[in-house]
């Protein structure tokens, strides 16, 4: 038997609300890859839409625990960043990819910092810059629309969208130094919505969709890169990932609507994980 593949996810945790790790560790661990966490701050629940939360910022935990790693010669094939909620663990998750990067393992930046058109309400409007940064050590960069403008100073307009418009932001995002790029919430019309990826070595850019369903559901964004980090690590290209990681995702908001659940509370990503697992492991 094969090495088991190792992911290093640095995340926070909200105990309620489906997002972060709690849809990182169950996604990656379904495909059989040991997902080992670095949790940013624990949070009751997601700030999005949720009154009175409760919020434990950790900090200082994050470079001990990576360090503790290190001496233990642990190894990653993958480093996978989602939020984080200031400078300060922007410049500490730098120093950890210093750390634990391997010359074959990936680094994976999900810039979790706005939608819509509008950075989340916490972050100043200098914090893509230190995004930017952060952006240019990883391998691979999972931005939405709003993300990738910010990160690349386009003007940010609602889709749908043109090819010449998506195609843009992806050499730019790919101009900070990633070698592939997936572009989230692409649509090329009303009825789509998928995801636009960019593989610089192999000069191949491919679109991927799935019907568009109404409404805003949280932690999509999240179900999404999880998805795609498991396609990759189990050997599928980025094109092929991109495309299970946006089908995987449209099943589980279906489910969601289909059972009328509160779109605050996240997405049914669990009753699709043996289908999932099936389908990175053929």
């Amino acid at each position: 038997m094969s090495r088991q593949k190792r992911v290093a996810a640095i995340h926070d945790i909200s105990c309620f609300g489906k997002c972060s790790l709690t849809v990182a560790l169950p996604i990656i661990s379904s495909a059989g890859i040991e997902t080992c966490a670095i949790p940013t701050a624990v949070l009751s629940t997601h700030t999005g839409g949720f009154d009175g939360y409760t919020y434990r910022d950790l900090t200082d935990d994050i470079l001990p625990v990576a360090s503790h790693w290190q001496a233990l010669d642990l190894r990653f094939d993958a480093v996978y960043t989602g939020y984080l909620g200031s400078f300060k663990q922007i410049d500490i998750v730098s120093e950890i990819f210093d750390k634990l990067k391997t010359p074959d393992g990936l680094i994976v930046v999900d810039p979790v910092m706005a939608d819509n058109g509008r950075l989340y309400a916490n972050f100043s409007a200098d914090f893509p810059e230190g995004m930017k940064k952060l952006c240019r050590k990883a391998d691979i960069v999972v931005p939405n629309i709003t993300e990738a403008c910010l990160l690349t100073g386009r003007p940010y307009r609602p889709g749908p969208y043109d090819t010449a418009f998506i195609e843009d932001l992806l050499s730019a995002l790919a101009a900070f130094g990633p070698k592939q790029v997936v572009l989230t919430g692409v649509s090329l019309g009303d009825a789509q919505l998928g995801a636009a990826s960019l593989d610089t070595a192999a000069g191949k850019l491919d679109y991927a969709f799935s019907p568009r369903v109404e409404g805003f559901y949280h932690g999509t964004g999240d179900v999404f890169a999880s998805a795609l980090v498991a396609a990759l690590l189990t050997g599928h290209g980025l094109s092929a990932s991109a495309a299970i990681a946006v089908e995987f995702t449209y099943k589980s908001i279906e489910r969601t609507k289909a059972a009328g659940t509160d779109n605050r509370f996240g997405v049914n990503f669990e009753a699709g994980l043996g289908e999932l697992a099936n389908i990175l492991n053929k």
